[in-house]
This record gives C-alpha cells, sequence and structure tokens, in this order.
C-alpha cells in the first residue's frame, strides 16, 4: 500500500519546468539563505534548483566534457523545478508516505473508465473538434446549469481542454495583455503566476492569512487600479481549504463590475465542498458576462492522469480563450471526452458517496495532526489541510518538509512556493488526504512516533 502512495512525477499539479541545473547545494540549505535576502531576492526564494542532476553533471565534468548551460526565456528564468517534482523525488529516495502532491492513490470508477475503453473500440481516435466533441460539451453545459442554474450554449460558450491547467494558459494568453494587471489571492496555484508571467502581466498579490485565510476587504480595493484587468479566484481553495464566502464573492463582484473587471474562476474542486455549499462566481448577479468558469474531471473523478478540462464563458470571452487553445494544444483526447460526458452525468449518489468517502478520510489525516502536535486550520473544500508547523522547531516550512521526509518518512509541500513573498508562508505545510486510509493511518503513526513538540 505504501509503494503505490509514494509519487507520480507527472501529476497535474505542476508546470514541467526545466529539470536540469547546475545547482549542487541541497534543497535546504539553498533556500535557508535565499530567505535571508532581500525582498526582491526573497521573490525567488521558490525557485528552488533542481535535486535531480548532480549525477550527470558530476559525470560529464569527470570526462573533461562541458556541461551546457541551461538555456530558458527570460519571462521563465526564475521558473525552475516545481516543488512537488523535488518533493517527490526525495520521497522516492527515502521511501516516504506522499501526502504532498495531490493525486488520488486510488482508481476512478468502472463506469467511467468502461465508457472509455468503449469509446477506443468504437474507433474514436482521431483529433476531436477543437473545442471539444459535442457530447461533452452538451454534458457540460448540463451540469453547469443543474449546479448554478445558468443555461450556456455548448457550441458557443463551452470549450474543452487538456486539463484544466491548459484552460487557465488558454484564458490567460487568450484574454490577457502585456502590462495588464491580474489580482491573485495568495497562496495559489504555482501554474497561475507562471502563466501570467508568459503572458506579460504585471501580477498583484493579496494575501489570505490564518486562521481562516479571509480576504482582506480594503486591501483589494486599494489594489485595483485603471490598469486591472482580471482577478483570479480559486474556489473552493488550494492549497488552504477555504471556501470564499457569498459575502466575500458579492464585494468582489461588486468591485469588478463598478471597475470594469474580468473574474477567471478555478473551480475544480467544487464537489469537495464540505462545511459550505460552493458558490460558482458566474452565478451571482451582473457576473456571467465577465467570468471564465474553469473545472475539470481529474478531481472529481479521480482520473487527474486524463487530462480533460474546460473553460465556460459568454461567446465575447471564450472566443479569446478558444484562439489560444488552438495553437496551445489544438484539440483533447478523443476517447476520454466520450468518457467524461458519461461521467459527469452520474447521479447525484456519486457525488454524495464521494464527499462521504472524503470526509472520513479527512477526519482521518485532521485528528492525526492535532494529536501530533500541529496547529490545523479549518479546511471547508478541496482535499488540502495546511497546518502550522512551528511547534517542531524547524526554521521555516523548507526546512521542516525535509526533516519530514528524511527522518519522519511523510512528504508535505511547504507552502512559502504559493506566495509571492515567501516569507508569508514560511511559517505553513500542506498536507493531502486524498489517499486510501490505510496510508493515511500509516503516515499519521510515523509522525506519532517520531515528531515531537519543542517546549
Amino acid at each position: 500500500m505504501l509503494q503505490s502512495s509514494v509519487v507520480h512525477a507527472g501529476s497535474n499539479e505542476m508546470l514541467v519546468r526545466p529539470s536540469f541545473t547546475i545547482f549542487r547545494s541541497t534543497l535546504h540549505n539553498t533556500i535557508s539563505k535565499t530567505l535571508h535576502r532581500t525582498n526582491n531576492l526573497s521573490r525567488n526564494c521558490r525557485n528552488y534548483p533542481s535535486v535531480m542532476a548532480s549525477t550527470a553533471t558530476v559525470d560529464s565534468q569527470t570526462v573533461g566534457v562541458s556541461t551546457p548551460q541551461v538555456q530558458v526565456a527570460k519571462r521563465l528564468e526564475k521558473f525552475k523545478t516545481t516543488i512537488f517534482t523535488q518533493m517527490s523525488s526525495l520521497a522516492i529516495k527515502h521511501g516516504a508516505i506522499n501526502l504532498g502532491q495531490g493525486f488520488p492513490n486510488f482508481d476512478g470508477p468502472e463506469f467511467v473508465k468502461e465508457a472509455a475503453i468503449q469509446a477506443i473500440k468504437d474507433g474514436k481516435n482521431q483529433y476531436a473538434r477543437g473545442y471539444g466533441v459535442p457530447d461533452l460539451n452538451s454534458a457540460v453545459a448540463e451540469r453547469f446549469k443543474k449546479d448554478t442554474g445558468l443555461v450556456v450554449d455548448p457550441e458557443k460558450e463551452v470549450t474543452v481542454t487538456s486539463g484544466c491547467t491548459e484552460a487557465i494558459a488558454a484564458t490567460i494568453l487568450g484574454l490577457i495583455n502585456p502590462g495588464d494587471e491580474v489580482i491573485l489571492f495568495a497562496p495559489f496555484y504555482d501554474s497561475y503566476e507562471a502563466t501570467l508571467s508568459m503572458a506579460g502581466a504585471k501580477i498583484k498579490g493579496i494575501t489570505l492569512r490564518p486562521p481562516d485565510f479571509s480576504v482582506p476587504i480594503e486591501e483589494l480595493k486599494a489594489a485595483i487600479t485603471k490598469d486591472t484587468r482580471a482577478i483570479l479566484i480559486n474556489t473552493p481553495h488550494n492549497p488552504t481549504g477555504k471556501m470564499f464566502t457569498r459575502k466575500e464573492l458579492d464585494v468582489i463582484a461588486s468591485l469588478c463590475v463598478e471597475n470594469d473587471v474580468l473574474v477567471i474562476t478555478d473551480e475544480v474542486y467544487d464537489k469537495l465542498a464540505f462545511e459550505a455549499d460552493h458558490i460558482s462566481m458566474a452565478s451571482l448577479p451582473g457576473m456571467y458576462e465577465r467570468t471564465v468558469t474553469l473545472n475539470s474531471l481529474g478531481k472529481t473523478f479521480s482520473l487527474t492522469g486524463w487530462k480533460i478540462g474546460w473553460a465556460i464563458a459568454p461567446p465575447h470571452l471564450i472566443w479569446g480563450v478558444r484562439q489560444a487553445h488552438a495553437f496551445l494544444t489544438f484539440a483533447t483526447s478523443t476517447p476520454m471526452q466520450y468518457a467524461a460526458a458519461t461521467a459527469l452525468r452520474a447521479p447525484d449518489s456519486y457525488y454524495e458517496e464521494l464527499k462521504r468517502d472524503y470526509m472520513a478520510k479527512k477526519a482521518i489525516l485532521v485528528e492525526g495532526l492535532e494529536a501530533v502536535g500541529f496547529v490545523v486550520y479549518p479546511s471547508s473544500g478541496t482535499y488540502f489541510v495546511v497546518v502550522d508547523h512551528t511547534p517542531f522547531g524547524l526554521d521555516n516550512d523548507i526546512a521542516f518538509c525535509e526533516y519530514l521526509i528524511k527522518e519522519v518518512g511523510v512528504v508535505a509541500i511547504p507552502t512559502s512556493v504559493f506566495y509571492l513573498n515567501p516569507e508569508e508562508g514560511k511559517n505553513l505545510v500542506r498536507f493531502t488526504f486524498c489517499k486510501d486510509e490505510n496510508t493515511l493511518r500509516s503516515a499519521v503513526e510515523r509522525m506519532k512516533q517520531k515528531l515531537k513538540v519543542q517546549v
């Protein structure tokens, strides 16, 4: 069981960045030094050097062959190997249980997999229509109507993408111009900043702070200028598990209408809402016309490797998304699209059982983390929990996560990588509970045995 929970480095939860580098210092030492630099330099402390390439570099030097200099466009210079890849590599090396990356260690439902097999057998294996096979577009529109009450045209207002990460990229590259200001709520999924950098956007961060990670409304108001093009929202929120409240969404909506600002909303965890009902920004009065709603199949159906996502927006916004999508991937896996249509038409009982299952897993992890001695912050949605690691006496989240892997045998993700200013996340780490119950209990038991609160 532990074998299957260790790692899949190709998870959806990462942008693939160059994994080759000449750095040889350890992850911990490099980041510890960076964390103490000036504010400008500290912004780059999440660009950790790769732990993957030392051997190749040493071998080439041993035989007298010079190592080619890493080449990457300036807009991506600071984005090196993601923390997910690096922590997962350490997990493999040390045999650690991976509660870091957000992929399940169990499979998706049989009826969806059978639908994919049947589509392959039926010969649905060539390029799909660029913006999605008609059956999936219709299924997305049907589900959106059921969830939000909004009626959308599947042919004109839905675009199928290769996962939500591509939907994010297509939306940003299709609608954001160089110099446009885009507001993010930190901590944030790492692909947001990287894609905005590729678009040449100016990024402004609004920090959500523990314990409840509520939106600082006055800071948000002050951040909006005449150059603000969009606000990017993720609810339920990765990594904190926060769900934006109706009051917060109403304020954001009014600010967007008042200042003619778009909203890009990432809702991939909408079916993993535990303590509150998910509210889609597009469903608020006056907001559908200025909102791009992004979602995917992977989280809800435990099929993250299929990479089926979509964007929903009015025709005047979806046009830009489709233009970018056409030159990013053009089309998405044809048989998997037909299977995704079957999945989205699952009965309500499927979603009810999914929520019950995840609530049980969450209880195992949260109760275990509290028993170990972490300060555990509330998580109302997603399959993530954020905790304060400082009771254990390590200097920062990087040092703690490295210790946790090497000495305890459990993987967590340091949250400083999710902030524009990593200092703001140095006390927090993220665990995931999208694992089978035996794996969660085993991880908790390891921590109980080897982690001791420092008095």
